[in-house]
């Protein structure tokens, strides 16, 4: 574990945070803060067809009244911590969203649609610009991904939620051009505020998309306090009760060391699937392996998927023809199997009839996930795929880097394909119009003078802009 000064990460953190600019942007940065922005967008707009978003809509008004921000596909009116909940969860309820693989951070989720309302309601006194928020976004992802980059202990706690809102709040932060004094004031507000375990992964449970939303709130709230003088704890990530004394505690320092502005957001890892991350290994090897010798999945006897601890920890777990959808994307047997059967995994192969059928079932208990000999708690690959099939002929495929991540990162049109398939798959498909006008504004984002045009271009019912 690494011991030092309280100082000696945080400050350098925070001084870096105040001094951003939208332009010592790398142009790489810049370029992949439009693709992660779009493709959250697209798969928010893909995660309004869960049951529980209606439910979430209902509860609104119980939770307050406001107009301040919107809900994205309704377009409903309501505070801006609500929008940014609803919102958050909508990003990350399918788990369909980008992630930093080496940090295990889903950061988008918390970040975009933090910044997205709290964006919105600012607008009302002073807009905020396309650039302004390319900035916050990369700020945040810096910052979400670094601290969950040094961590070398197993994931107990929801990192992308937690380090997430750490993210969101320094994004924020990076717009307002607080000094680092506040800066610093508003991420302790935010540590203080944390919450999200591992146990809700752990039983497949709805509460953990939900957990994205908990956080959400707490950037906000806590951006709010520190504006307005309130205090928050000054050591909160390396103090001793800080986040790396309580939540990780086995880290090192190197990423802080080698973080240049804008450097993680280029990092990000696609996902060509509406599954957890780690269940991406099984499907993309069985897909090529299928593609590469032309077996039918009737033909498979048996598939191993030899991957590191984590992928273990994730998704191994045993497929149930009643398991409930949230379980069912963590289950990387039935994802597999429903690669091999179906040629590729989509939203409705998480929809309860897809998840009861026979032939899913049976193939899934012909796979398994074992250990290799990768001795990280945090790395999603390497990975080993092996087929048997019932002829007795084998076939393996090493992937040193899973589809969509930077080593084999998706082409613009898969990107663009993706983003298509996620704005039809809503509870109600994007009109092509509105698609084309929202890829359009993110493109050029950097010359949007206003982000609340890029909410009225989310809206399922709204003419395009």
């Amino acid at each position: 574990m690494a011991r030092s000064a309280p100082d000696t990460v945080t400050a350098q953190l925070v001084e870096r945070i105040a001094a951003a600019r939208y332009e010592q942007l790398p142009e790489k940065s810049v370029a992949a803060a439009k693709v992660f922005v779009l493709d959250s967008f697209g798969v928010a707009l893909s995660g309004t067809r869960v049951p529980l978003v209606r439910e979430l809509q209902g509860l609104a008004a119980a939770w307050g009244r406001g107009e301040a921000a919107r809900i994205w596909g309704t377009g409903e009116r309501v505070p801006t911590g609500t929008a940014a909940f609803i919102n958050g969860y909508q990003i990350h309820n399918q788990e369909w969203d980008c992630l930093h693989e080496p940090a295990v951070v889903h950061p988008m989720a918390v970040v975009l649609s933090t910044l997205v309302a709290w964006a919105e309601a600012a607008g009302a006194t002073r807009p905020v610009s396309g650039r302004e928020l390319l900035l916050g976004c990369a700020v945040a992802v810096d910052v979400a991904a670094t601290i969950g980059q040094s961590v070398r202990n197993r994931m107990q706690f929801f990192r992308p939620a937690m380090c997430g809102a750490l993210g969101a709040t320094a994004g924020i932060a990076a717009i307002l051009r607080l000094d680092a004094a506040t800066t610093r004031s508003a991420l302790g507000s935010c540590y203080s505020q944390l919450s999200g375990t591992m146990q809700a992964h752990v039983e497949g449970s709805p509460v953990l998309p939900l957990q994205i939303g908990f956080n959400t709130r707490a950037a906000l709230n806590s951006v709010e306090l520190a504006t307005r003088g309130v205090q928050g704890p000054r050591d909160w990530l390396e103090g001793p009760f800080g986040y790396f004394a309580l939540i990780d505690p086995d880290w090192t320092a190197e990423p802080f060391r080698q973080l240049t502005l804008g450097k993680r957001i280029a990092e990000l890892s696609h996902k060509p699937f509406p599954s957890g991350r780690a269940t991406h290994g099984g499907a993309d090897g069985v897909l090529t392996l299928q593609r590469a010798h032309g077996f039918a999945a009737n033909e498979v006897s048996a598939v191993r998927v030899l991957a590191p601890p984590l992928v273990r920890q994730l998704v191994d777990r045993p497929a149930s023809a009643d398991m409930a959808p949230s379980y069912a994307r963590l289950c990387l047997p039935y994802v597999a199997a429903t690669a091999l059967l179906t040629g590729t995994v989509v939203v409705g192969d998480f929809d309860p009839a897809s998840i009861a059928l026979c032939e899913r079932q049976a193939l899934a208990a012909r796979i398994q996930v074992l250990p290799d000999n990768n001795r990280s708690l945090n790395a999603l690959a390497p990975q080993r795929i092996e087929i048997d099939l019932a002829d007795g002929a084998r076939h393996a495929i090493d992937l040193p880097a899973v589809l969509g991540a930077p080593g084999r990162p998706l082409t613009h049109e898969q990107h663009l394909a993706k983003f298509q398939r996620a704005v039809a798959s809503g509870a109600h498909p994007l009109p092509a119009e509105g698609a084309a006008s929202l890829i359009a504004a993110v493109e050029s984002l950097e010359s949007l003078a206003d982000v609340r045009a890029l909410v009225d271009r989310l809206l399922f019912s709204c003419p395009t802009p």
